[in-house]
């Protein structure tokens, strides 16, 4: 009786695992069966490192959409530069500021040991870091789809080109997530995952000393700490309350206080100022169309099926 049964539960797991590789769809509960111990694993790791840095929240939801606008989500972000790896991490716009590469790694440790094998996508783990962070924070949950395979290839190009930099006008903003399949609602609602974290002197030195649409108390305090030439990777909170999810980041817009120009863009006389309005007073409003923009991001492109592959290292590909 006793090998009857292991043999049923064998050819279930087996079963399950054939299921696994043969979808070419997202599902919250893609693991459900095979490791119901993975998202648990993903979460206690988050927490911990959110825990003792805050700023890693923000470092982490970063990291997912700098992820999903190349290419899609498939975890390209976190490749290491080879011979044959034209790696992202060194492209303009994450070069010495893209972070939490180590708590990616402790995860997928984690979840590999729970699963007794790599079966999580080093993507999933990505996608659900992030929302693990938002909560950590005070923000909104999400049930994440789950199933992305990781991508076999980067390309440092399309990060240069793909990611909205910090200087972008309203019109290039809402094309630029446009192409990503998102539109002006998803935009803003995006945007304000800026509620989180700190930006670096020099994506936002030209907005203090050069923009007329600022608020002049704010820019003075903000060049305190930035100035004219030099300390380019001094820090500067996104919104006052970087450690916590709140509609602080659109009051700071309403009161011309956006840090980036990018932000400011947001409400500065064009189509997308009633939404931020209604943001800066509505956080229950904000946190709804976050989670489900996190939920759109989180569909752009992924592999899925016998596309890509599990990464065992999510830092290269497979050998």
């Amino acid at each position: 009786m006793a090998s009857n049964s292991f043999f049923v539960l064998h050819v279930l797991v087996m079963f399950s695992l054939a299921s696994l590789a043969l979808s070419d769809s997202l599902s919250p509960s893609f693991y459900n069966h095979v490791c119901p111990q993975a998202l648990p694993a993903i979460k206690r790791v988050v927490e911990d490192a959110v825990r003792k840095e805050r700023r890693m929240g923000a470092s982490l939801l970063r990291l997912h959409f700098h992820d999903c606008f190349v290419n899609g989500c498939d975890a390209s972000i976190l490749l290491d530069k080879t011979a044959t790896i034209d790696s992202e991490k060194t492209a303009i716009p994450n070069n010495n500021s893209i972070r939490g590469f180590d708590v990616i790694d402790k995860i997928k440790s984690e979840v590999d040991k729970c699963c007794g094998r790599s079966i999580v996508s080093c993507a999933d783990i990505v996608a659900v870091a992030a929302r693990d962070s938002v909560v950590a924070l005070g923000g909104p949950t999400w049930e994440v789809p789950l199933g992305r395979r990781d991508s076999t290839t980067a390309s440092r190009t399309k990060a240069n080109n793909d990611i909205p930099p910090p200087t972008l006008d309203l019109p290039a903003l809402i094309n630029s997530f446009k192409k990503q399949g998102l539109d002006e609602k998803d935009l803003v609602a995006l945007s304000g995952g800026h509620t989180l974290g700190f930006a670096q002197c020099s994506t936002f030195r030209n907005r203090i000393y050069n923009d007329t649409n600022i608020d002049s108390t704010f820019a003075s305090q903000r060049k305190a700490n930035c100035p004219r030439s030099g300390g380019n990777t001094n820090l500067a909170p996104l919104d006052p309350t970087p450690a916590l999810f709140d509609s602080k980041y659109f009051s700071n817009l309403v009161s011309k206080k956006g840090l980036l120009h990018s932000d400011q863009a947001l409400f500065n006389g064009g189509q997308t100022d009633n939404l931020v309005k209604k943001y800066s007073t509505n956080l229950g409003s904000f946190s709804k169309d976050f989670a489900d923009s996190m939920i759109k991001m989180g569909n752009i492109k992924p592999l899925t099926g016998n596309q890509g592959q599990i990464r065992v290292n999510c830092r290269k590909v497979n050998v």
